[in-house]
């Protein structure tokens, strides 16, 4: 396969298509610490050896599984150079915990095409839906679907009307993995008296900077998170991870004993988000089970962003798994 380094358009795609793999990386310790420089999430496991230690029995710390999805969506920007936005990711898997030190390699494969309809005045663009995998030290930890908006090259739409399809039902039972079982949570301090359909407000704001940090740290080759010329709007995209990584961040201060995140069921980019936006965040758990020496909560939560005197705009649409003491 030969894609132009411009490329690849929406017309050079088909389904069944495999990328080139991009270089594997190691996920060390410096690279997380320029994450958490950027987003300053408070997961303990993440940020505190001698309790990950104690919790998961792994002489490593944990890789956050924040910075986890974005080195992997990151690569995934092979297939997505021409992007306009990314409009989901669905049933998103975290298949067993990966820890600082290993290495990660990621394949994109294409499973549907959908033409967008043709808009008078608008350049002609397609949907087209990603399989994404990515591996640890040659083992699979990472499954997940998304859903990127691309420019065409041409005039001509190629006729794609796939079934994008929907995501499966919320199931809680379906992200127990016996990695996690023997997890000794007492370990982890905190505690919050939250229930079930209760919305929690973060009392604390966020500002969205250090974009451009962010999509080189992860290998990000999106030209419209770096290229204000490449973007449909005055300035450039901020990536649509940062959002989802300062809302985790914002969850970790919420829900203080989570030990980690085990999937995310959905997350729709609602609206665009610039750099210097500010960010509000509210989270609510949607259902809860018992799992090992924890319990298993899938949360609702949801960002706004506030622009002058403007009424707060809904950004994104978040359900992510925890695993709690």
């Amino acid at each position: 396969m030969n894609i132009e380094n411009d490329g690849p358009y929406y017309e050079d795609m088909e389904p069944g298509m495999l990328f080139p793999t991009p270089p594997a990386l190691v996920a060390d310790s410096g690279m997380a610490s320029t994450y958490q420089s950027i987003i300053g999430e408070s997961l303990q496991l993440v940020l505190d050896s001698k309790i990950s230690n104690a919790v998961t029995g792994s002489s490593n710390r944990l890789l956050s599984p924040g910075l986890l999805l974005h080195l992997s969506i990151g690569a995934s920007t092979v297939a997505t150079k021409k992007v306009i936005a990314n409009l989901f990711y669905r049933d998103v898997r975290i298949l067993r915990p990966v820890f600082l030190g290993e290495t990660l390699q990621t394949t994109t494969e294409v499973i549907a095409m959908q033409d967008s309809k043709p808009k008078e005045n608008r350049p002609h663009r397609g949907k087209v839906l990603l399989k994404i995998t990515t591996k640890a030290n040659s083992e699979p930890v990472l499954i997940y679907y998304r859903c990127p908006l691309v420019k065409l090259r041409g005039d001509i739409l190629p006729g794609h009307q796939d079934n994008l399809g929907d995501g499966p039902d919320l199931t809680l039972t379906s992200y127990e993995d016996r990695s996690y079982q023997n997890w000794e949570l007492n370990h982890l301090e905190g505690s919050n008296e939250i229930q079930l359909g209760q919305i929690v407000k973060d009392p604390m704001k966020d500002v969205v900077d250090q974009a451009l940090g962010l999509v080189r740290l992860t290998q990000n080759m999106a030209a419209v998170h770096r290229d204000s010329t490449a973007s449909p709007y005055s300035k450039r995209l901020v990536y649509g991870g940062h959002t989802v990584a300062l809302a985790q961040a914002s969850l970790s201060r919420i829900f203080p004993n989570t030990a980690t995140i085990l999937g995310w069921h959905m997350c729709d980019h609602v609206a665009p988000v610039f750099e210097g936006d500010l960010l509000s965040f509210e989270h609510k758990i949607l259902e809860e089970k018992n799992y090992g020496n924890g319990k298993i909560k899938a949360i609702h939560s949801q960002v706004y962003v506030h622009r002058g005197n403007e009424n707060p705009k809904h950004v994104l649409d978040w359900i992510p798994i925890i695993f709690i003491r």
